[in-house]
């Protein structure tokens, strides 16, 4: 297909340049039409030379030729000006002759000097549209994301509504002691993310129409096309029906733990029996469960173990082993 239009081009070409050669009664019309089809397929070979180009080294080609020809027009401009060319036939031949000159200039150096063009930047890496997200009151309060944002993980605009606010103050204010210094530890959290230098952290107004706080968050979340960062799983189900993006920084961390592969030996304590006749229990440094078959005689002790098989649940991950023969 480009093959076709490149024929089609030059043809088209050699075609002009018969017709301009007919206005300007050339003796030989056809000369017209080769320097036509001459032109054409210069600038198709033009074409495929800078196909192999990078974006930058085109952008800095043009800009580069555009500044050049400018220059040798100023200059030509004020050499025919000169009392000895103002009326020499040598003046005719100065601005093609500066032009190729300066202009060749420009390109060449602009294509020496492109990296430290840092206006292309505008054109070739455009800014990126910062990424916004609502942490919700349980986010704040289990405290896991002030270490991820102070690792650099969570980029953009990180919004706290008003209405987040109040109800973490209503918790640091409940008469319950376990109510009251769960929300007095989200206001740390608070007071920790926003003296973080790496993340911008805002309290926002906004007074919506929703009576309940879920549903004010998922609507605030459509208007401003943010996500919302929580650890509520019944937020989630309400954000997925409403096509929000939500992010559950318990799926991140059941995500994260080690995988353990069938045939792989674990250590670990063994604290109290299962459900099932001789199994034991024992938990991982991250939490998650391990189950011991036929361990029930070594509760309380450290033991050894094989990896069996593995269980992913909504609860998070379990491990099913034995222990290891001596």
């Amino acid at each position: 297909m480009i093959k076709a239009f490149r024929f089609l081009f030059i043809v088209s070409m050699a075609i002009v340049g018969l017709i301009i050669a007919y206005k300007l009664e050339v003796s030989q019309p056809l000369l017209g039409a080769i320097a036509g089809g001459i032109c054409g397929t210069i600038m198709v070979l033009l074409e495929r030379a800078l196909a192999r180009r990078s974006a930058r080294e085109i952008i800095a080609l043009f800009v580069g030729l555009a500044i050049g020809l400018f220059i040798a027009n100023v200059i030509a401009l004020v050499l025919i000006q000169l009392p000895f060319l103002k009326h020499s036939t040598i003046r005719y031949f100065i601005f093609p002759f500066i032009n190729i000159m300066i202009g060749y200039l420009g390109i060449i150096t602009a294509l020496r000097r492109k990296t430290e063009f840092a206006f292309l930047n505008i054109f070739l890496n455009p800014p990126k549209e910062r990424k916004i997200s609502l942490l919700d009151t349980s986010v704040i309060i289990d405290g896991r994301i002030a270490d991820i944002a102070e690792l650099g993980f969570l980029e953009g605009t990180s919004i706290v509504p008003r209405f987040i606010l109040r109800e973490l103050q209503y918790i640091a204010d409940s008469p319950d002691p376990l109510k009251r210094a769960r929300g007095r530890r989200g206001l740390d959290i608070l007071k920790k993310l926003q003296s973080l230098s790496n993340i911008e952290v805002k309290i926002e107004d906004a007074d919506l129409n929703e009576k309940e706080v879920d549903l004010k968050l998922v609507r605030l979340a459509e208007l401003k096309n943010a996500r919302i960062i929580t650890n509520d799983y019944n937020l989630n189900k309400i954000a997925a029906i409403r096509g929000v993006t939500a992010l559950n920084l318990n799926e991140l961390a059941a995500v994260l733990k080690p995988i353990y592969l069938p045939g792989e030996e674990i250590k670990i304590r063994l604290v109290k029996r299962g459900k099932e006749i001789g199994q034991a229990v024992g938990y991982l440094d991250d939490g998650t469960m391990v189950v011991v078959d036929n361990g029930s005689t070594k509760i309380g002790r450290e033991v050894t173990c094989v990896v069996t098989s593995l269980l992913q649940t909504a609860a998070g991950r379990m491990i099913f082993s034995k222990i290891q023969e001596e």
